[in-house]
C-alpha cells in the first residue's frame, strides 16, 4: 500500500522501517541512533506523545538535564530532517510537534503504526471469535518487537506483551 504523501507509517514489529506517503525513510537518514529511538519511543507511547523530561530519562539517563536537553534538541532536528528532508530551515515539521512540554508523533494523513494495527486486530478477532479474524491479526505480527533494540529497558516490556498477544492469538486460531 503506496499511500498518500501525508501518510506515515511506522513498522516496528520486526525491526524499524518508516514510510512518509511511498518514499521509505533510510537508514542513512536518520543521521544519529538516538534519533531513530525518539520516533520508536513516539510511536510507542500513548497518544504518541511523550513529555520531554521523560524522553531526556528514556534516551540520556546518565546526563545532566541540560546536556540531556541539548541532546534531544538535535535528535530531535535530526528526525524531522529524516521525516522531512525538503523541510525549510525554521519551519514546523508537520509530523513531529512540540506542544508545550510534549512532543507528538502526528500525521496530516493517516498515521498507520503496525504494533497498534495488531494489537486492534487482535482485540477485534477477540470479540468476533472468528477463525479469519485471527487469520488478520496474524498476519500483522511480522515479528517481535524492534529486535534491535533487544537491551533496550524501555522496549522490554511491550515486547512481552505483544509476544503474549501473538501466542494467545496463535493458540485460539489453531483451536477455531
Amino acid at each position: 500500500m503506496d499511500g498518500s504523501t501525508d501518510d506515515l507509517r511506522i513498522q516496528l514489529l520486526g525491526g524499524l522501517q518508516v514510510r512518509v506517503g511511498p518514499r521509505p525513510v533510510h537508514e542513512s537518514e536518520w543521521r544519529l541512533r538516538k534519533t531513530k529511538s525518539l520516533v520508536k519511543l513516539l510511536a510507542l507511547a500513548c497518544g504518541h506523545q511523550l513529555h520531554r523530561e521523560q524522553l531526556m530519562e528514556l534516551l540520556w539517563p546518565e546526563q545532566d538535564p541540560d546536556a540531556a536537553a541539548n541532546n534531544l534538541h538535535k535528535a530531535l532536528y535530526a528526525a524531522r530532517r529524516a521525516l522531512e528532508p525538503h523541510l525549510a530551515p525554521a519551519t514546523p515539521s508537520v509530523y513531529l510537534h512540540l506542544q508545550g512540554d510534549l512532543l507528538v508523533l502526528r500525521s496530516p494523513g493517516p498515521l498507520w503504526i503496525d504494533v497498534d494495527a495488531f494489537a486492534q486486530a487482535a482485540a477485534e478477532a477477540r470479540r468476533a471469535g472468528k477463525p479469519r479474524a485471527y487469520l488478520e491479526a496474524l498476519q500483522l505480527y511480522t515479528g517481535d518487537l524492534l529486535p534491535e533494540d533487544r537491551y533496550e529497558d524501555w522496549a522490554a516490556g511491550r515486547r512481552e506483551e505483544l509476544q503474549a498477544l501473538h501466542r494467545l492469538a496463535g493458540a485460539v486460531r489453531r483451536r477455531c
